[in-house]
């Protein structure tokens, strides 16, 4: 059957929290989302998300975007399905996004695009998106590894403690904020892990290439499971060589990747022990899905970045499920009302695994009652 676009509603929520999540690069104070509700011309709908954590307020700009030109370039076209509508589209908007320059927010857009069509799709078919994914034969996971995202230093000790209560087993706590407060965080953290428990570190991209020959092999030899983004994303690969050697643990990298060249780069030099692609910043499962596969037919751990809201969480557990391997789900712990609100009814981690719905789709809904407080703006698109 065709797949043709008749509508796009765009929503951008927002709300303040107490405590902001901090990085090596700055801090994000609030958090915001923009979500994608797609309908097909016979009523199926589906939900997507858009990455827009940082900076603070770009999901405005994506916002309009959607509204000014990747909309109504997505409503004029049919397709055979999600992956050429997200090729096409993607297609289409190339020249535009390069006299822009946003060729990043013109990904996360179509990204978005491309997990509500994937998740209208799987509805469709009455399939969770897993299953859809999986191939014929292949057993169909109902859970996945999960572990706790997102710990800032300052406050890691008391977020280790609620997470393990919340039923993680891992936790990944932020770094590169100077070599004393790196090495009391994680000496700390290391020292009061539980048998069967793992801790990772996350830099941000944080370092330069000096501290990151000193860091490295430090924080290693806490028996991390990771080091992640010791140095900036776009560093030669004679630099990430180095640091895999120096390193006693893989390092991982990958949510600031874009393109299918990017990746099978990155997968096949080797220096990435586990592979972080975030399909909402671009690829949406279309690009994702062959990525997370690639990576582990290479020998290498998939571990699909996300920070935002449900929609996102239920994607990349659903692509992880799909992809298999044995690769861990990131989930933020840190305040966000908007996560469960969006994303509704909300699987709770038990024993370190998250539960996936067997509702088709995604298998969740945002609860736009429960969310109405945070609710900027409001857009529809339909085609012409």
């Amino acid at each position: 059957m065709p797949l043709r676009i008749a509508r796009i509603e765009t929503f951008l929520y927002r709300a303040e929290v107490k405590e902001p999540v901090k990085t090596s690069f700055g801090s994000i104070p609030r958090r915001s989302a923009l979500l994608l509700r797609v309908e097909d011309a016979d009523g199926a709908h589906g939900w997507g998300e858009v990455w827009c954590n940082f900076p603070p307020f770009s999901a405005d700009n994506k916002m309009r975007l959607i509204e000014t030109v990747i909309g109504p370039a997505a409503l004029a076209g049919s397709y055979v399905d999600p992956a050429e509508a997200w090729h096409t589209i993607t297609a289409r908007t190339a020249r535009w996004a390069i006299q822009g320059g946003e060729p990043g927010p013109f990904a996360a857009c179509i990204a978005g695009l491309d997990l509500a069509l994937w998740d209208l799709i799987a509805r469709r078919a009455g399939k969770p998106l897993r299953a859809l994914l999986t191939g014929d034969g292949d057993e169909v996971r109902n859970a996945v590894p999960a572990y706790a995202s997102g710990l800032n230093p300052d406050t890691a000790p008391a977020t280790v403690a609620r997470c393990r209560e919340a039923g993680f087993r891992a936790f990944k706590v932020k770094v590169a904020f100077g070599t004393e407060i790196d090495t009391a965080v994680v000496s700390g953290l290391a020292r009061d892990l539980r048998p069967g428990e793992r801790l990772m570190v996350d830099a941000n991209q944080g370092w330069d290439m000096p501290a990151a020959r000193r860091a490295v092999p430090h924080l290693g030899a806490y028996g991390l499971a990771f080091i992640e983004e010791p140095i900036a994303a776009d560093r030669p690969a004679a630099e990430w060589a180095e640091l895999a050697m120096l390193s006693p643990v893989p390092l991982a990298g990958g949510e600031n990747v874009m393109g299918y060249d990017g990746f099978a780069t990155l997968i096949g030099n080797g220096h990435h022990g586990v592979v972080q692609p975030d399909m909402l910043k671009w690829g949406g499962v279309t690009g994702v899905h062959a990525v997370g596969r690639r990576a582990v037919a290479a020998g290498r751990s998939y571990c699909p970045h996300w920070l935002g809201t449900g929609i996102g969480l239920l994607a990349a557990a659903q692509l992880l499920a799909a992809v298999g391997g044995p690769g861990m789900l990131e989930h933020d712990m840190m305040e966000n009302p908007l996560r469960e609100a969006l994303a509704q009814p909300f699987p709770r981690v038990q024993n370190g695994l998250f539960p996936l719905p067997d509702a088709a789709g995604l298998g969740g809904e945002p609860d736009l009652s429960a969310a109405a407080a945070w609710l900027v703006t409001r857009a529809e698109h339909r085609a012409p």
